[in-house]
């Protein structure tokens, strides 16, 4: 009989602020699949993997955070939690506290978050309200909510939502045997850097590894505050979950990248939606524009002649593409791609597929 996966807390309690005075509030999530990834290894002559995070029970890395957020907030008497959002986190919170009983609140920009992840927030019932202003705005207001009001924060700067986010490394090593030479990651809050780091480090400290390897983090280029230095006031990417101009986890970021002799770098829109094709009709995985920037930066660095022969190399995706769906649907040169229609007979089914009649 197979094991059932338990959920981050119940797998790794061991390595977590979890007590049995702590109430786990889980989904599941965790376990995510950990792909080996042919055609970019071909295309860069590296060994690379890709962790699919988008197979987490609301579609992001987000629920990884959440369910210790969620458990940590319940554990402290919280009745209600509010986060700051692009989405994926508004997503994840609502869903934690329905699951959990209590209310969220969620602070979202006005016309900036992507449809499939709207509709989660109102799904699962969190009070919705969208901000005239950037995420960084709502983040703002969200944390002069919790510290006059009633309410607990669970965005990333609760550090229990980096302890939470620090178990997708101990996956990677469980799978792997070791820590790879690189990895790949969407940076756009910075909370997820971090987190990868603080996990490969304790791996490393446990005797489950050997290395420490080089992080490398991708910013959209219209929203990369920590590549040239300075807050970006009006963040625009088409990349609307890392779409942030002064991340919150900023100098643990810098922190995480001196200690791994790590880097970071900004990608273009263009060559974003250029790899999440390329992921997509490769690889196998559909994920939102923003979670292919590892990919593009993979690509980006082994054409810089960046990428050592056979090094071994983790990316991770960090949404589901059914988040933000719409790019998938336009071609390179910016019109919609529609399905081709035919009439319902097989010869024309064939023609269009450019088959010749067995025997013919």
């Amino acid at each position: 009989m197979a094991n059932l996966w338990r959920g981050v807390l119940h797998e790794y309690a061991d390595r977590l602020d979890v007590t049995e005075k702590t109430p786990i509030i889980t989904l599941g999530e965790g376990g995510t699949p950990l792909i080996e990834a042919p055609a970019l290894s071909k295309r860069t002559g590296a060994r690379v993997w890709v962790k699919f995070e988008g197979m987490n029970p609301t579609g992001s890395f987000k629920d990884r955070g959440m369910t210790m957020a969620i458990s940590k907030a319940v554990e402290a008497g919280a009745k209600a939690v509010i986060c700051a959002s692009t989405g994926n986190t508004s997503a994840s919170a609502a869903a934690y506290a329905a699951h959990a009983g209590i209310t969220a609140a969620v602070l979202v920009p006005e016309g900036k978050i992507a449809m499939g992840k709207l509709s989660q927030a109102v799904v699962h019932d969190g009070s919705l309200i969208q901000i005239q202003g950037n995420f960084d705005d709502c983040l703002d207001i969200a944390r002069e909510l919790a510290e006059h009001y009633p309410v607990h924060l669970v965005n990333s700067v609760n550090n229990d939502r980096i302890e939470g986010q620090k178990t997708a490394a101990f996956e990677i090593v469980d799978v792997l045997g070791d820590a790879p030479d690189f990895h790949y990651i969407p940076v756009g809050n910075a909370g997820n850097y971090t987190a990868y780091t603080r996990g490969y480090t304790e791996a490393l400290g446990h005797g489950d590894s050997t290395t420490l390897p080089r992080m490398f983090g991708f910013s959209a280029a219209g929203s990369a505050p920590i590549v040239t230095g300075q807050v970006v006031k009006n963040p625009e990417t088409i990349a609307s979950a890392i779409r942030i101009g002064n991340p919150a986890s900023w100098e643990l970021a810098l922190a995480a990248r001196e200690a791994t002799n790590g880097y970071f770098g900004a990608i273009e829109d263009a060559k974003i939606l250029e790899a999440q094709k390329i992921l997509a009709a490769e690889v196998g995985i559909f994920v939102e524009p923003a979670s292919a920037i590892s990919v593009a930066g993979l690509l980006e660095r082994a054409d810089a002649g960046q990428v050592p022969a056979g090094s071994r190399i983790v990316l991770t995706v960090t949404g589901h593409g059914l988040k933000d769906p719409q790019w998938a649907l336009r071609a390179a040169d910016g019109s919609d791609i529609t399905p081709t229609v035919v009439k319902a007979e097989t010869t024309e089914v064939a023609s269009v597929l450019g088959l010749a009649k067995a025997g013919a």
